[in-house]
């Protein structure tokens, strides 16, 4: 990790689970580290700066800040996200359209506001997406759609500013977090439809991301991930197949009775006919 000795780095979505590892970690290897997040820590051996990221006004002001405070900016981790209960059969709510404003615009508003930093430096973006960007799962279609989402506006970033910063996407998959909390609550948890990894992988991933002689373009965060993308990008029908065989396991199991935002999927694999 001694090419991150130095190096300046921004990290949003300081205080969650992944933030605080990384932030810690990039430390540890000797980067000069400030995070974002809605609640501030200024005094944290990783100082945080308070900020909504969704707010167009807010956002710039405190990227500005924190480029202030670290002297320039050499990288940028998009890591803030937010989940939720979100079946695709029904209307956008408040949920969704929360998850779509974090897990998207507030990377876009970031990436935006650091730009003007990181293209002198040569420096690197790398956006925290999901296996759901490219796998998705029933039931959090929010989810899904905002990764993919951050996924596009990546490669479209790329294309703009690749001449002069490295543009990477990581893509974990279900990692221990508060961030399921709210699914678990909704009787929609997708234990046994989507195998958890350890978050140290997921830190290890970006860190390699951060340091590899090239940007990487896409980073999985374990083997059985590869395979994932792999089986995603090339033979879609067939990981739709998969994907629904575990769902209707998982129903028939009763794994999903007494959730009523999972009524319709429940009632439809139970009754094919109606």
């Amino acid at each position: 990790m001694s090419a991150l000795t130095g190096r300046r780095v921004l990290v949003t979505g300081a205080r969650g689970t992944f933030g605080r590892h990384l932030g810690a970690a990039l430390s540890a290897a000797g980067a000069h580290v400030v995070g974002l997040d809605l609640h501030p820590d200024p005094a944290a051996a990783v100082p945080v700066l308070g900020v909504d990221l969704t707010d167009p006004a807010a956002a710039p002001a405190a990227v500005r800040a924190a480029v202030d405070r670290l002297g320039g900016l050499d990288l940028l981790v998009n890591n803030a996200g937010v989940g939720g209960p979100a079946p695709a059969e029904l209307p956008p709510d408040d949920t969704v359209r929360r998850q779509i404003e974090v897990n998207l615009l507030a990377a876009w508003h970031t990436t935006a506001a650091a730009l003007p930093a990181l293209v002198p430096a040569h420096g690197r973006v790398i956006f925290v997406a999901s296996r759901m960007a490219v796998l998705p799962l029933p039931l959090a279609a929010a989810y899904g759609v905002s990764k993919r989402a951050l996924v596009a506006y990546a490669d479209a970033l790329r294309l703009e500013v690749g001449t002069h910063v490295g543009v990477s996407v990581v893509y974990p998959s279900m990692v221990a977090s508060p961030i399921h909390d709210t699914t678990v609550r909704a009787g929609l948890s997708l234990d046994g439809v989507s195998r958890p990894e350890p978050v140290a992988g997921v830190v290890a991933a970006i860190l390699r991301a951060a340091t590899a002689r090239r940007a990487p373009r896409d980073v999985a965060t374990t083997g059985r991930g590869r395979l994932e993308l792999a089986l995603a990008r090339h033979a879609p029908a067939l990981a739709d197949r998969l994907v629904r065989r575990t769902v209707a396991a998982r129903v028939a199991a009763g794994g999903f009775d007494g959730a009523p935002l999972a009524a319709g999927l429940v009632r439809r694999h139970r009754d094919p006919a109606g």
